[in-house]
């Protein structure tokens, strides 16, 4: 009772070094969470019993695969870490497919301590590459894998990168180069399915005021996909009721506890469970804008070092092959909902803000004082319930001053497509005016956020040869919307990347269709 009492009263203690304490007591691993012994020692971590896979490893692990499958494996470097490692990246892809490919993104380690998600990777490339039961996968499939995409983070177990940026809140204002690389690595593969591997907090500061003394969360796996209005609706449909779903089914044939990804926020005073998510600034959204089948999954594992370390493995592995075997089931499938989603860029309205009602909703927790599983009434808000708040008119394109080159290349890294005024040219546009505005004096990622609210303005101008204009009948047009319309939560002006004030005119045009 002693050491709960502890790790309940330093989870509620701004200073306390959880990298140095396992929160998790004995008797909740072996009740809910005991190891999963059916996973082999095929990776550097499991071949070892302390710590986890260094770089050398990592390495010397990729390479070996390499030499025994020439033909099928390519290894290049994508950029360098901040503290100067080179970042691999994977391809694998039979020279010789029978069917047509669909192409899948893997990357893990987006945060330095989820160390399970690198080693579930690196787990998932062996076993694509030598066993038997998964090889076919390489006839319909081809992948680009990156492992440890936080190299700096992840040799010290810490989540940030080098410089402090959490490098999955980065995936629109692109300030770390680990996001810049890995972005570009992603813009060029054009993958048609993409998952991001993490682990996640089992012991968040909140759930310590909840229960008799404090609760766990009873969860192996969360899945995390995006809500987002901006997304075309089958999109939406079919990476929830076809990907996740069949994830789902492969979760409850290994008695492994799921649910969609939730996180505790404060609202008046209150604890809310937010559900689910529609920010670009994280990837399992960011990817979905790019008309991109995709999902975020969240094992359950963040400071419990190697506690259920196989285990963690093992379901994101379990994972991973579940959405393998659906996309080579589904390949026509995929590739028409792909173009059906484009076709959304017709629509005439886009989504800039949305609100979510709260509603209450039973959720499985450990009780840690019973050591029980219970069933806890929370109140929930769910992004898949999010209504639309702020919307306008779809534009033709938008149109930068060429002042704002810094912020073009930003966008060609997002695989938009920029045209460049080759002469001075005048168009008759709606001009963004800063109507309210607020700075937030703390920082958020490094960053002074900004929310404004803007009246537009239908005015003519005349913008200088190398000037920008960014059409919205192209692919990732989507991001465009999330990226350059001000009130968008994930905004260049939102995170404070193109600084404001009041009553300012904004150096960003829309083109109406009508023009």
């Amino acid at each position: 009772m002693k050491y709960l009492t502890y790790i309940l009263v330093c989870l509620m203690t701004v200073n306390c070094s959880m990298a140095q304490l396992n929160p998790e007591p004995k008797k909740i691993t072996e009740q809910f969470f005991p190891e999963n012994e059916t996973i082999e020692d095929l990776t550097p971590a499991l071949q070892k019993k302390r710590g986890f896979t260094d770089y050398e490893e990592l390495l010397s692990f990729l390479n070996a695969e390499k030499d025994k499958h020439p033909n099928s494996v390519r290894i290049e470097f994508i950029g360098k870490s901040q503290r100067g490692y080179d970042i691999p990246i994977v391809y694998i892809k039979n020279t010789n497919p029978s069917e047509e490919t669909v192409k899948v993104w893997f990357q893990g380690g987006l945060h330095g301590n989820e160390p399970a998600s690198t080693e579930g990777v690196l787990y998932l490339i062996y076993k694509l590459l030598n066993d038997d039961a998964y090889k076919h996968l390489l006839n319909k499939l081809e992948f680009a894998i990156v492992p440890m995409a936080n190299i700096d983070g992840y040799l010290k177990l810490a989540r940030l990168a080098a410089n402090g940026l959490d490098l999955n809140r980065d995936q629109t204002k692109l300030m770390a180069p680990e996001s810049v690389v890995l972005k570009q690595a992603f813009t060029n593969f054009n993958p048609e399915v993409a998952l991001d591997f993490h682990e996640y907090n089992a012991y968040r500061r909140d759930y310590a005021r909840m229960g008799s003394f404090g609760i766990t969360s009873a969860y192996d796996v969360m899945f995390l996909y995006s809500s987002n209005h901006n997304v075309a609706p089958n999109l939406r449909a079919v990476i929830d009721t076809l990907f996740v779903e069949e994830a789902r089914k492969a979760m409850n044939k290994h008695e492994l506890r799921h649910h969609d990804y939730m996180s505790t926020a404060k609202f008046a005073g209150d604890i809310h469970f937010n559900v689910g998510s529609t920010n670009a600034r994280s990837s399992a959204t960011n990817f979905a804008l790019t008309n991109t089948i995709s999902a975020l999954i969240e094992v359950r594992g963040v400071n419990l070092g190697r506690t259920s370390f196989k285990r963690r493995i093992n379901t994101t592995f379990l994972v991973g092959m579940s959405f393998l075997e659906t996309a080579f089931n589904n390949v026509d499938l995929i590739k028409h909902s792909i173009k059906k989603a484009q076709l959304h860029n017709s629509d005439e309205n886009i989504t800039v803000t949305t609100t979510r009602t709260p509603f209450k909703k039973d959720i499985a927790v450990i009780d840690l004082d019973k050591n029980k599983l219970i069933d806890m009434t929370v109140t929930m808000r769910d992004a898949k319930k999010a209504e639309a708040k702020l919307t306008r008119d779809k534009p033709e394109a938008y149109l930068l001053h060429q002042d704002l080159a810094e912020l073009v290349d930003k966008l060609k890294v997002l695989g938009l497509t920029v045209e460049i005024l080759s002469a001075s040219e005048t168009f008759q546009v709606e001009s963004f005016i800063v109507s309210s505005y607020d700075r937030d004096e703390t920082t958020y990622e490094k960053m002074n956020l900004q929310t404004v609210e803007t009246e537009l303005i239908e005015k003519e101008i005349t913008l200088p040869a190398g000037s920008f204009k960014i059409s919205s009948n192209q692919k990732n047009a989507a991001l465009l919307y999330e990226i350059l319309e001000p009130e968008a939560p994930n905004s260049f002006i939102s995170f404070g990347v193109l600084k404001t004030e009041l009553n300012q005119e904004l150096p960003i045009y829309r083109l109406s269709k009508t023009n």
